[in-house]
């Protein structure tokens, strides 16, 4: 088990705002605004350190001086927990009106007050992030369609005028020129750190699992550590008919029936599925040759979709070969092939029907392909790997020769035992990459290539 990693450190984050400052001068923007909350937290960590708990979070970032990162009552402490609030090279400022209802709002200043007080005047050029950004073909006006609350977006159009309030979140997460598109060997070694304890808690409910168990005691044979949640965790048999998002619910674990699971940290997610069987002569009798017809042939497109996991090659590639490779006819996949991920679940991503982006040394990539079938059910290996070339493996080693020794050595399981097509260009994060079983009540029984 890896060694938890260090926070992000204060020579980290200064990069970042670095990096953040020339996208900035880029643009011809004065301020960069970003907003964050607990489900839209990424560009905000990435940036401070710092997520948001319970509250909603603001940072105004302009081309010199020191930030201000604007929180409310019970995350105005928790700020301590950025390398840049302990040094002093960010600024707090409490906004009460961010705090949950009924909270105290003795303080009585206004968000736009003291957003105002950065500085904006009519005319400033104003950047604003938040979670997503729209393409012409989703809004009439893509450049200024914002999806932050209406009392941020619509403070900041009085005070610069409503024209110069452009949607900036593709700063951050553009799948090509994105900020957070590329991860450093810090953040190599603080997802490895996280995959570890998520892939280990998804074997131990595999090996838990057995028939007359509610999917609550599966779950909790995890012992799901305790880092944040990157998304809820997804534990779903195919009798209560949810074999998406749904969490346990108290339903029975009984055999024959699909089944769907994961552990997502920041960071990482870890994703099953298969079917509630001991062999395939405990399926419907029309799914028992799910091996041969269906999990076989989707592990087949992964291992293709392995060997495409390089620098140059054209994401619009990836997305046509998993099409005629897994015919969505059989195998309905519906989401991208394929994704970046970081500290939350989904960035953005260059693969895509006809997509023209390139992959790239530094992508962390989610291994994220869907298949679903009203007979078989689906099979699923999600598992996170990074793209890097020979000198991001180099830097890897110099700075966490560790990390990179684990990397390697899975590298080396998924081609030599499972069979798996992986170039020298993929590192593999997770001990349970490669692993999948079909039937989920004789987890030592895996599917392989070779």
């Amino acid at each position: 088990m890896p060694v938890a990693p260090a926070r992000p450190s204060r020579d980290s984050l200064l990069a970042n705002l670095s990096a953040m400052r020339a996208a900035m001068d880029g643009r011809g923007y004065t301020h960069l605004v970003v907003y964050a909350d607990r489900e839209h937290f990424g560009n905000m960590l990435w940036a401070t350190g710092f997520d948001p708990r319970f509250e909603e979070a603001v940072l105004v970032v302009k081309p010199s001086g020191k930030p201000v990162l604007i929180v409310g009552n019970e995350c105005y402490d928790y700020t301590q927990v950025s390398a840049l609030v302990v040094a002093g090279d960010l600024r707090v400022e409490r906004c009460q009106s961010l705090s949950l209802l009924s909270q105290p709002r003795g303080d009585r200043r206004r968000l736009l007050d003291i957003v105002a007080a950065e500085g904006f005047k009519q005319g400033d050029k104003v950047g604003v992030a938040g979670w997503k950004y729209y393409s012409p073909a989703e809004a009439e006006d893509s450049v200024h369609a914002l999806e932050v609350p209406s009392i941020l977006a619509d403070g900041l159009r009085k005070l610069v005028g409503a024209a110069n309030v452009e949607n900036a979140t593709d700063i951050f997460m553009h799948p090509v020129h994105g900020l957070r598109a590329r991860v450093t060997v810090d953040e190599i070694a603080a997802f490895e750190f996280s995959n570890s304890l998520a892939s280990a808690a998804i074997r131990r409910m595999l090996f838990a699992m057995k028939p007359g168990m509610t999917d609550l005691e599966v779950y909790a044979a995890g012992q799901v550590a305790g880092l944040p949640l990157g998304c809820h965790s997804t534990l779903s048999l195919g009798v209560n008919k949810n074999l998406g998002l749904g969490g346990p619910t108290g339903e029975t674990v009984v055999a024959g029936g699909p089944m769907s699971f994961n552990v997502c940290h920041f960071g990482s997610n870890i994703a099953r599925s298969g079917w509630l069987a001991s062999s395939a002569r405990d399926l419907p009798r029309a799914a028992q040759d799910y091996v041969d017809a269906f999990a076989g042939p989707y592990i087949a497109g992964v291992s293709e979709w392995l060997s495409m996991m390089k620098p140059g090659v054209v994401g619009g590639d990836v997305h046509a070969m998993i099409a005629r490779k897994l015919p969505f006819e059989t195998f309905g996949i519906f989401l991208n092939p394929g994704h970046l991920i970081h500290h939350d679940e989904w960035l953005s991503s260059p693969i895509g029907e006809g997509s023209t982006d390139e992959l790239a040394s530094g992508m962390y990539v989610q291994i994220d392909i869907i298949p679903s079938h009203p007979v078989y059910g689906s099979s699923r290996m999600e598992e996170g790997i990074v793209i890097a070339d020979s000198k991001l493996q180099a830097d890897l080693r110099a700075r966490y020769p560790d990390v990179l020794a684990r990397c390697l050595a899975r590298r080396d399981f998924m081609r030599n035992v499972m069979g798996f097509d992986v170039p020298d260009t993929v590192l593999p994060l997770s001990d349970s990459a490669g692993i999948v079983p079909p039937f989920f009540f004789a987890p030592h029984t895996l599917i392989a290539l070779s």
